[in-house]
């Protein structure tokens, strides 16, 4: 055993040495691979953070959440013709959930504006051109538990009913707009349109790249009183009366609406309903999209990188032939030859499996550090990429491996 370790330890000596001293030429062979996994690694890591979020976001918002809306909420290539001819959502229909659904708790409801409208958000001197204007009703913090109020309140029932001009702001359009005061009290303008501000939210930071406390909100009726919104993009959140109720309560919401909207019996819903389970299953079918994409372009990377480790392989069983036949003729075995080579193919993908998992961690981190997109690195995916180098070394690194444990020291020896 201990003869056994030593010879290796010798064979692993002489690879080292060999890949050494050819430096460019290894450091060339190897490119294909460092950037295979320098894309799984960076891909894995940005995709990740955006998981994390993402789920993280679905659940701090509550369980047991049912999205309403005219279309699917998360379109997988074009809209169809039915959808694009859908009935729109009203407002009317969610206050017919809110009096007739028995199993529902609360019902919210929002709209944006339309993005036709360029509204300026101002307050004095300070303004804002990128804020989002919202309508919503006085349930959000009943369903959502994202929209509490960190100072003041939010609206109430009575001014969505008389479309009251109050509203409240995204922590981060306050900052803007109030830097050094309280803004609860204040009078802003939101285009030519004076409101009060009631309340600001609690901060929400960021999710993929957008900001979520840039904006203003007004009682629904409010907004579709004093602007122009997109009708088809009134979404509509409801949450059961008792855990457990999920599917009767979304059979209750469907029936409801079905028959408002007279839907024939037999013919499916002109409407979307979906879960939380639902948007996960679609986010991860759109990360799947993803992932099958950074496979494509690693794999041509691996695979670029392997058929050049066999070339140089090749070429340097050519070099050093006559060494083969020196050490045949001393005693050294084909198996010894064979894992000389072998080891040196592996240490040579190996190598370059480590450099891209140090490349892909740097891209992961200067990701999360100069953009807003969330990385992390998970450990499966730095075991996967050193793995799969490891893999591509041992199968391109056999044939070469096999010609040169296969050399008749005779006519090695003679090699010129």
């Amino acid at each position: 055993m201990k003869l056994r370790l030593q010879i290796f330890r010798e064979v692993f000596r002489m690879a080292f040495e060999s890949l050494r001293s050819h430096k460019l030429r290894s450091f060339l062979t190897i490119l294909g691979i460092v950037i295979g996994v320098m894309t799984v690694i960076g891909m894995v890591s940005i995709i990740q953070g955006l998981n994390k979020s993402f789920l993280s976001e679905l659940q701090s918002a509550g369980s047991d959440l049912i999205i309403v809306r005219k279309t699917e909420g998360i379109q997988m290539g074009r809209m169809s013709e039915e959808e694009r001819t859908r009935k729109d959502l009203t407002f009317d229909d969610v206050q017919a959930l809110e009096r007739e659904a028995t199993l529902v708790r609360a019902v919210a409801v929002s709209i944006n504006v339309s993005p036709f409208e360029a509204l300026e958000v101002k307050f004095q001197n300070a303004k804002s051109d990128s804020a989002m204007v919202l309508g919503m009703n006085d349930k959000w913090p009943v369903v959502m538990s994202l929209y509490l109020p960190s100072l003041g309140r939010f609206v109430t029932e009575a001014e969505v009913a008389r479309s009251a001009r109050v509203c409240v702001l995204g922590s981060e359009l306050a900052d803007t707009l109030f830097p050094t005061s309280n803004p609860v009290g204040k009078e802003i303008r939101v285009g030519p349109e004076e409101f009060t501000v009631v309340g600001v939210l609690a901060k929400r930071g960021q999710m993929f790249g957008q900001s979520r406390d840039n904006f203003v909100g007004l009682p629904i009726t409010t907004l579709m009183k004093y602007f122009r919104y997109e009708k088809d993009g009134l979404e509509v959140i409801a949450s059961p009366r008792r855990s457990g109720t999920l599917n009767e309560t979304i059979e209750q919401i469907s029936s409801i609406l079905r028959q408002r909207r007279k839907v024939p019996y037999g013919k499916p819903n002109d409407f979307s309903v979906m879960t939380q389970d639902t948007m996960v299953d679609l986010y991860n079918q759109l990360t799947g999209a993803a992932f099958l994409v950074m496979i494509v372009i690693s794999s041509i990377g691996l695979l670029v990188g392997g058929i050049g480790v066999m070339n140089i392989m090749l070429v340097s069983v050519k070099e050093r032939t006559r060494e083969i036949g020196i050490r045949k003729a001393i005693g050294a075995r084909s198996g010894d030859i064979l894992k000389q080579f072998l080891i040196e193919a592996i240490f040579l993908t190996g190598t370059g499996g480590l450099i891209g998992v140090l490349v892909g961690f740097g891209i992961a981190m200067i990701v999360k550090a100069a953009t807003p997109l969330p990385a992390t690195v998970s450990p499966w995916s730095v075991v996967l990429g050193l793995g799969v180098s490891g893999a591509i070394g041992l199968f391109f690194g056999i044939f070469p491996a096999q010609k040169a444990a296969h050399m008749d020291p005779i006519v090695a020896l003679r090699y010129e």
